[in-house]
């Protein structure tokens, strides 16, 4: 039989040890064959695994619980399970006995994932599982994972931040919706018609932010979950870049700022027209809000590296001649929050436009222009649908 090692010490390279389970177990021990029959070995879990004999003492202390604990596993194998790994709930009372796993009710199979206590006040999970020979029978073996906080805890923080971002943004909009919509209820008649067509378009835009930030908080959850839906639809991309290009020289930008060059032929393009046009529009305005100088829209042939080949794709790069993005920053340019300059925008909309390139199955990419301003490029693939492949 495979050795497998249970307490993630070298000392089982030893020739005594060689045909001998480590520690404690005992060579038929359903763990160990387990283990064995799947080519695992315990310090190969991601997750603490402790486990404890039907005496409670610790067969079982792999490396990623001792990371977790910082207990050696030398120290815990063999020691009654509630001195190898003292815990407390968050009361401050010791969990073992209060769980008591052995002597508690028949029916338990097990302990749902809670918050526990280890010395020192380091908040750990901690889940179990009661191992009986039948049911309502003693528990002959306790199997225990334990997980860090970390990962809990920076969801945790980036949701709090999500939602401090979110009231602020909403906070500033709502206010003035109220404040002008209470301002015409109580003195209309005071105002000429223009004061009062100046209000309510301002009531009108206020109106559009909110709207806005409720459609990418929105999109924010279906990214985050996986489940940004896609229609997809032939789509000329070279068509909708001048479409956002002319709603810019119509809204008084000069129509010498934007450049957009075209290398054909491109192939036909299957992709979401509004999740495309999401994309353009986001990297169009930090291009115009953030950047200087010319805009330069480039729309080219490309491939993708694919695992088993590549794939013919479109390849679309926005330019511009501003100060550009520092290169401390570049790694985070795709991240909740980030905003490359203090002039408005609430951090999401890169972070966005990367959810929507990838559910797409393409790529984007920032780096810094010749010109010396920043330089975007997402890459997506033709997407044509299965029955177009087959013809």
């Amino acid at each position: 039989m495979m050795n497998v090692r249970t307490s993630g010490s070298v000392a089982d390279a030893t020739p005594a040890a060689a045909g001998a389970p480590h520690g404690s177990h005992e060579p038929d021990d359903p763990l160990v064959q387990g283990l064995t029959g799947l080519c695992l070995h315990p310090d190969d879990l991601p997750d603490g695994l402790v486990v404890a004999d039907e005496d409670g003492r610790v067969t079982c202390f792999n490396a990623a619980a001792s990371r977790i604990t910082a207990v050696r596993p030398d120290e815990a194998i063999g020691r009654p399970l509630e001195s190898a790994l003292p815990l407390e709930d968050l009361d401050g009372r010791r969990w073992w006995p209060l769980t008591d796993p052995y002597g508690g009710p028949a029916t338990r199979v097990g302990q749902p994932e809670r918050n526990l206590l280890l010395p020192g006040g380091r908040e750990v999970l901690v889940s179990a599982r009661f191992v009986r020979e039948r049911p309502t029978g003693p528990v002959r073996r306790l199997v225990i994972q334990l997980r860090g906080t970390d990962a809990r805890r920076r969801t945790e923080r980036s949701h709090a931040e999500l939602i401090a971002t979110v009231a602020h943004e909403l906070r500033s909009p709502l206010t003035s919706v109220k404040g002008f919509t209470a301002t015409l209820l109580a003195k209309w008649e005071r105002f000429t018609d223009d004061q009062k067509r100046l209000m309510l378009e301002t009531v009108d835009a206020d109106a559009d932010r909110v709207t806005r930030l409720i459609a990418e908080l929105l999109d924010i959850s279906r990214i985050d979950s996986g489940r940004l839906e896609l229609r997809r639809q032939p789509v000329d991309i070279v068509a909708a870049v001048r479409r956002h290009v002319q709603a810019y020289t119509t809204a008084g930008h000069r129509a010498d700022r934007f450049e957009v060059k075209v290398t054909d032929p491109l192939p036909a393009l299957w992709a979401d027209p509004d999740k495309v046009d999401q994309v353009l529009g986001n990297l169009l305005e930090n291009a115009v809000r953030h950047g200087e100088g010319r805009v330069t829209i480039e729309v080219a042939p490309a491939l993708l590296k694919a695992r088993a080949e590549d794939t013919e794709g479109t390849a679309v790069t926005v330019s511009d001649e501003g100060p550009g993005i520092p290169e401390e920053s570049m790694s985070r340019v795709f991240t909740r929050f980030w905003r490359g300059s203090k002039r408005g925008g609430t951090g999401l909309g890169l972070y966005i436009v990367k959810g929507i390139v990838e559910a797409h199955g393409g790529t984007i990419t920032v780096e810094r222009a010749a010109s010396g301003g920043a330089r975007f490029r997402f890459t997506l693939p033709v997407g044509a649908p299965a029955f177009l492949s087959q013809a």
